[in-house]
């Protein structure tokens, strides 16, 4: 499977809202499963939109359809120490396992590094996701540390890992692009 990642429109708002209802889609996510009306994902996206100066939140697109599957953020961009939190959702869980996140996420730490001139990239992810961990020490994160008990999921509070990747250890894979 192909795949090409474009800015979030708000034409994606309802294949959004519909993963972040989704318990399953939800599963692996640092944050608290809650429901998410669709009035409060426009209000969401306005919001990215009066923030783009430092937010990048990215459609993943299967090709050739175009179809949504999922989406790849680069939040809290800081221009001083040009760092920012990347997160990713394969929300389509028909599309999980295929390729999509790796594609995802070496194209966002392509366009964080080759693009914007960041010099590091930083995210946390539950202990307990050893896929996602996995794909990020693949694509050259580190672990960092770990904050005990911090987030709650599914009942109990679990232990977040903190990953990053400086500039100086991003290898690029060639062909990146996928179209």
């Amino acid at each position: 499977m192909n795949y090409f990642l474009r800015e979030l429109s708000r034409a994606d708002l309802p294949a959004v809202n519909g993963w972040r209802n989704d318990r399953e889609a939800q599963k692996w996510l640092v944050s608290p499963f809650r429901f998410v009306a669709d009035e409060v994902d426009v209000k969401w996206y306005d919001g990215y939109l009066g923030g783009r100066t430092n937010n990048i939140r990215l459609a993943i697109c299967e090709s050739p359809s175009g179809k949504s599957i999922g989406v790849a953020y680069l939040l809290g961009i800081d221009w001083v120490v040009r760092s920012g939190d990347f997160g990713i959702l394969i929300g389509d869980t028909s599309a999980q396992g295929k390729g999509a996140g790796e594609f995802a996420t070496r194209e966002l730490l392509s366009h964080a590094f080759g693009d914007m001139n960041l010099h590091r990239v930083q995210l946390s992810v539950l202990a307990g996701n050893e896929r996602a961990r996995r794909l990020y020490r693949k694509v050259g994160f580190v672990e960092e540390g770990r904050a005990r008990q911090a987030a709650f999921k599914g009942g109990r509070y679990v232990d977040l890992i903190q990953m990053a990747i400086l500039a100086s250890d991003y290898r690029p894979i060639e062909p990146i692009r996928q179209q």
